[in-house]
C-alpha cells in the first residue's frame, strides 16, 4: 500500500482513497499503525477546518434519519458532508452490522457526501478508538461538515464531546424515565438539544418535551463557551424535514460566536492535548500487557480473586506495587 499515493488522492478529495485511509488508521496491525502515522504526518495542515458535529441520543430516537435529512439539506446548499457512524460491536463475537449506509440510502448516493460506518469494538464512550483520526482524514479530503454519530448507549457517550465542535443531543418526544440516565451526564455537555419526531400525533408531546428541557437547561450552570441563550432545546422532524434549517442557523450562530471569542481554537487545543494523553495511556497499557512477566502476575492475581483468596482492590494494589518496584 503506497501511503504517499493515498495521501495525494485524499488531499484531492478522492472518496475511495479516503475510505482506504480510514481502513488503514483503524487497523491494529503494527505495520499498518506505522503507515497510518506516516499518512497523518503527510496530511497534517492540509485541507480545511471542517465543522465537527457530534450527535448522540438513545437508540430509536432517529439519529440516522436525522443525519440523512440534515445531510441532504447541507448538500443542497453546496457543502460537502462526511458522516462517521459508530456501530456497537457484539461482546461475544466482536462483529458489527455496519448498516448505516442502508439506513441513509439517499445521502449515500450524493456525490458530495461520504458515509463511513465503523465498529466500536471494545472502546467505550460511544465512539471508536480511531474516530479522531478518521475525522482528520475527512478534513484533509476537504469536507465542510463532519458528523459523528455515536453508538447510542446513553450517558457514557460524552467522549464524543472531545471530538466535536458542536455536541447535539437528539431526544424522542415524551421520553420519560428511560432518559433519566441520559440527562445529567449528556445534558451538561450538549450545545443543542433537538427533540425529533415532532410530527403527526407526536407533535404535541414533542412540544411539551422541548418545553420541559428548555426549563431544565435554564437550571444548569452557565458555561463560558456559550453566548446568551445557549444551550437551547428545539423541535425538529427528520421525517418531514421541519426545523432542520432553523437548527442549522443556530449551529452556525453558536460556531461564529465561539470563533469570534476565542473559544473555538481553545477547545480544539484542549482536545488535541486530551487525545495525546489518551494515546500515551493506551500505549503504556499495551506495553504493560505485552510483558510476559506482568501477564503472569496479572493471571495469578486474577486467579486469587476468582477463588476468593483476595479482594479485587487488594489484588490490584499488589500488582501495582510489583510494577512500581520494577521501574
Amino acid at each position: 500500500m503506497d501511503v504517499s499515493e493515498i495521501a495525494e488522492k485524499v488531499a484531492a478529495g478522492d472518496r475511495r482513497a479516503l475510505a482506504r485511509g480510514i481502513t488503514l488508521v483503524e487497523s491494529a496491525r503494527p505495520d499498518h499503525r506505522a503507515q497510518a502515522l506516516d499518512l497523518a504526518d503527510r496530511l497534517r495542515g492540509t485541507g480545511r477546518q471542517a465543522l465537527r458535529i457530534g450527535l448522540s441520543g438513545t437508540p430509536g430516537v432517529g439519529k440516522s434519519t436525522f443525519i440523512e435529512s440534515f445531510g441532504l439539506m447541507l448538500v443542497a446548499q453546496g457543502l460537502r458532508v462526511a458522516v462517521l457512524a459508530v456501530d456497537p460491536s457484539s461482546a461475544r463475537s466482536g462483529g458489527s452490522i455496519l448498516g448505516d449506509k442502508t439506513r441513509m440510502e439517499r445521502l449515500s448516493r450524493a456525490p458530495q457526501a461520504f458515509i463511513r460506518p465503523s465498529p466500536s469494538q471494545t472502546h467505550l464512550g460511544g465512539v471508536a478508538r480511531r474516530t479522531r483520526e478518521a475525522v482528520a482524514l475527512c478534513e484533509a479530503a476537504g469536507f465542510d461538515v463532519v458528523m459523528i454519530e455515536t453508538v447510542g448507549v446513553g450517558q457514557s457517550e460524552t467522549v464524543v464531546a472531545q471530538l466535536s465542535d458542536l455536541f447535539i443531543l437528539l431526544l424522542a418526544p415524551a421520553g420519560g424515565d428511560e432518559l433519566q440516565g441520559v440527562k445529567r451526564g449528556i445534558m451538561e455537555m450538549a450545545d443543542l438539544i433537538l427533540v425529533n419526531k415532532a410530527d403527526g400525533d407526536l407533535k404535541p408531546a414533542a412540544l411539551r418535551t422541548c418545553a420541559d428541557y428548555s426549563g431544565a437547561l435554564r437550571l444548569l450552570r452557565r458555561r463560558p463557551q456559550d453566548p446568551e441563550g445557549f444551550p437551547k432545546a428545539m423541535t425538529v422532524s427528520a421525517l418531514e424535514e421541519a426545523g432542520l434549517a432553523k437548527a442549522w442557523e443556530e449551529m452556525q450562530s453558536l460556531t461564529n460566536w465561539r470563533q469570534a471569542n476565542g473559544h473555538w481554537e481553545a477547545a480544539r487545543a484542549a482536545q488535541a492535548r486530551h487525545w495525546f494523553e489518551e494515546e500515551v495511556r493506551q500505549g503504556l497499557l499495551a506495553a504493560l500487557t505485552a510483558n510476559p512477566d506482568i501477564r503472569a502476575t496479572m493471571r495469578r492475581a486474577g486467579d486469587a480473586v476468582a477463588q476468593g483468596d483476595m479482594t479485587p482492590d487488594s489484588a490490584a494494589a499488589e500488582v501495582l506495587a510489583t510494577l512500581a518496584k520494577r521501574r
